[in-house]
């Protein structure tokens, strides 16, 4: 690395502007010329890709999305005189999240209160409109388990006066507390 550096000090000094008239002003730019001469006949051959595959996970997401919100939609649909039309105020009552499982035929054959703040009213509402709305929508046969089922979550969000949306369908909260 010594003889490296000394040949290209010798190269890039010179005292006699007559004799070393093209050698460049800089030791930068010389740097560069002799970078660029170096790499004038290399070829650059990008590594080949490994071939990608999308997980099952990923093409059944938008198919669990479209079916959460049928779901959703049915649950508004059966318990109108629940829903709570507009924002949700910003301080909510309560929040309850079911965890329920559907069969392949739209049954709802398993239900339960996930996470509460300990609202029993709210939990009786929640529990209670999800089997309002049974039948659900058939689930699309890929996201069935191998019992057949497809097991989801929802989350139940409610007003001071017992109304509530879905989260999977719900407006902004109010931003100031009333």
């Amino acid at each position: 690395m010594l003889t490296r550096t000394r040949s290209f000090r010798t190269l890039t000094e010179c005292n006699t502007p007559r004799v070393c008239a093209w050698l460049p002003r800089s030791r930068g730019t010389a740097l560069m010329a002799l970078l660029a001469l170096a790499f004038a006949g290399c070829t650059f051959t990008p590594p080949t890709r490994p071939v990608v595959t999308t997980p099952p996970a990923a093409v059944n997401s938008l198919t669990l999305d479209q079916y959460r919100d049928a779901v959703a939609r049915r649950i508004i649909e059966r318990n109108p005189s629940y829903v709570l039309r507009g924002k949700p105020q910003a301080m909510l009552r309560s929040l309850v999240v079911v965890s329920f499982t559907v069969d392949r035929n739209g049954q709802v054959v398993e239900s339960s209160v996930y996470r509460t703040n300990g609202d029993d009213e709210a939990e009786r509402t929640a529990l209670a409109t999800l089997r309002r709305a049974s039948p659900l929508p058939l689930p699309p046969g890929k996201l069935l388990n191998g019992r057949g089922q497809v097991e989801l979550f929802e989350d139940w969000l409610f007003n001071d006066d017992g109304k509530f949306q879905l989260r999977e369908l719900a407006s902004p909260q109010e931003l100031t507390i009333d």
